[in-house]
């Protein structure tokens, strides 16, 4: 089949009001991201010690029951996916979704997503909002964004991320999903993870792969389709101080990961009151996710290292050519290869 774009935002001229909305949905995002989990954090603990204790001390029991509703398929909430705020944020770059196949709903994905970047902003924006309208582009297609185990132990921020339909990137809650009775289940996994944000440099093309066999692993044990999916802008959207590899910094970052499952990263933006400050509001670069064409994997519950081998071979043969078909019609020079690490 040819290829199909979600439908774009009207390519009027935006009145200031509409440049102020998108402005505050892309701020929200980050701020969201980057403090709401250490926020709420801060706060159950802090109330323990004053008049409010009931409040910690309800949700904290409330936790301790729902603790293994993140690896049980979560808890979605379909007017948090709807909510105009993330039509802002698609807006603001603007953020696009490209089908190159038909996804069947008979059967199950695993979609490997490509390139982390900072903040993920193309795949939240794509798969977990309905800002693009997944669902009518994929019909029958449920989305399940995989992110990192530990900010479901984050009290309140676990269950915002939840009614978003993301669930951890965990052997046990993947595989819980994928073994649904109901089919057209779609895991999206950001295969270079946390590390793979610290080559996210504009105009810069490099992916955490050669060694991420996981994924593929998954796919054989459940017979699920390998789907590649590579985002076109994620990279350009901050600018990131990058350190050599094999440098103290460089080498403080990954001995941080280590100790708490992701990378901190030095970057910036704009501002947002000026464009030509320093802040946290993402330069508005367009980002475009291209799904792939699906990759037909048998099921093996046992699968030798010769047949993971050989359908991460034929991964990476796929999603190069996604990015060799795509990229001069998103901006990227006809001279750039994607480089694996």
């Amino acid at each position: 089949m040819g290829v199909a774009t979600a439908p774009s935002p009207p390519t009027t001229s935006k009145t200031l009001q509409k440049q102020h909305l998108e402005a505050v949905g892309a701020y929200q995002y980050v701020l969201t991201f980057l403090f709401m989990g250490p926020f709420f954090s801060l706060l159950v603990f802090v109330l323990l010690f004053t008049s409010l204790w009931t409040f910690s001390v309800v949700y904290l029991v409330w936790l301790y029951v729902d603790w293994d509703t993140p690896n049980q398929g979560g808890r979605h909430l379909e007017w948090i996916r709807n909510q105009a705020i993330w039509r802002q944020l698609r807006d603001y770059y603007p953020v696009k979704l490209v089908k190159t196949a038909e996804l069947p709903p008979d059967q199950n994905y695993v979609l490997g997503a490509h390139p982390h970047g900072i903040m993920c902003t193309g795949f939240l924006c794509n798969f977990s909002t309905e800002s693009n309208g997944f669902s009518q582009l994929f019909p029958g297609l449920w989305p399940w964004l995989a992110v990192l185990a530990g900010l479901f132990y984050l009290p309140v921020y676990r269950d915002y991320i939840m009614s978003f339909g993301l669930c951890p990137v965990s052997r046990q809650s993947l595989d819980f999903i994928l073994s649904q009775p109901q089919l057209g289940q779609a895991v999206v996994i950001m295969v270079g993870g946390a590390h793979e944000a610290l080559y996210s440099v504009p105009g810069e093309h490099c992916l955490m792969l050669r060694k991420r066999k996981g994924f593929v692993r998954l796919a054989l044990r459940h017979g699920t389709s390998l789907v590649p999916v590579y985002s076109f802008g994620e990279n350009d959207i901050f600018r990131l101080k990058a350190f050599a590899t094999g440098s103290w910094q460089h080498w403080c970052q990954l001995t941080f990961k280590k100790l708490m499952g992701f990378s901190p990263c030095i970057f910036w933006g704009r501002g947002l009151f000026s464009a030509t400050s320093w802040g946290l509001l993402p330069f508005a670069v367009p980002i475009t996710t291209v799904v792939g064409r699906p990759i037909p994997v048998p099921q093996r519950l046992r699968p030798t290292a010769e047949e993971v081998n050989h359908y991460h071979a034929l991964y990476m043969k796929a999603l190069e050519q996604l990015f060799e078909e795509h990229k001069e019609s998103c901006g990227v020079p006809a001279s750039t290869c994607l480089t694996f690490i």
